[in-house]
């Protein structure tokens, strides 16, 4: 592969706002706000959870779509379970899916959500492979 085909990097900047919050951003993008209190903005390991959930939701959300059985609503609750020893990472992660539309079926739902979690979401391929990533579906027609 030559430097042409490669990729290019992800830059972002973060900027400290005092005590544990700081501003994220891609250079001339939107602001994010961390915060390791959780009060002005998420924590790094909330906004990692957030970011499985979010990056799962949009490719079900295209999946579906090209199957010409658009979302009405969407809403995921990520549960993370960490361990007790220190750097308490996540060892595992439940998504729950709450998915309403017509004819959305259930099993083109689970295999859209499969799909994301085991293949396409590059938030979940970048974590340990030892964590468990799974998954829930309460799936309502219109």
């Amino acid at each position: 592969m030559n430097t042409a085909d490669k990729p290019k990097p992800v830059v972002m900047n973060i900027d400290w706002k005092g005590e544990h919050r700081f501003d994220t951003a891609r250079p001339g993008g939107p602001v994010a706000r961390f915060d390791g209190s959780g009060v002005t903005g998420q924590s790094p390991v909330d906004a990692l959870l957030s970011a499985v959930a979010t990056c799962s939701a949009i490719d079900v959300v295209d999946i579906l779509a090209k199957r010409r059985t658009p979302i009405e609503t969407m809403n995921v609750e990520a549960v993370g379970q960490r361990v007790e020893t220190i750097p308490r990472r996540y060892s595992h992660i439940t998504l729950k899916f709450r998915i309403t539309g017509a004819g959305i079926e259930r099993d083109q739902a689970l295999r859209a959500i499969e799909l994301s979690v085991t293949k396409y979401c590059s938030v979940r391929s970048s974590l340990l492979a030892e964590i468990v990533v799974d998954w829930e579906l309460e799936l309502s027609g219109t």
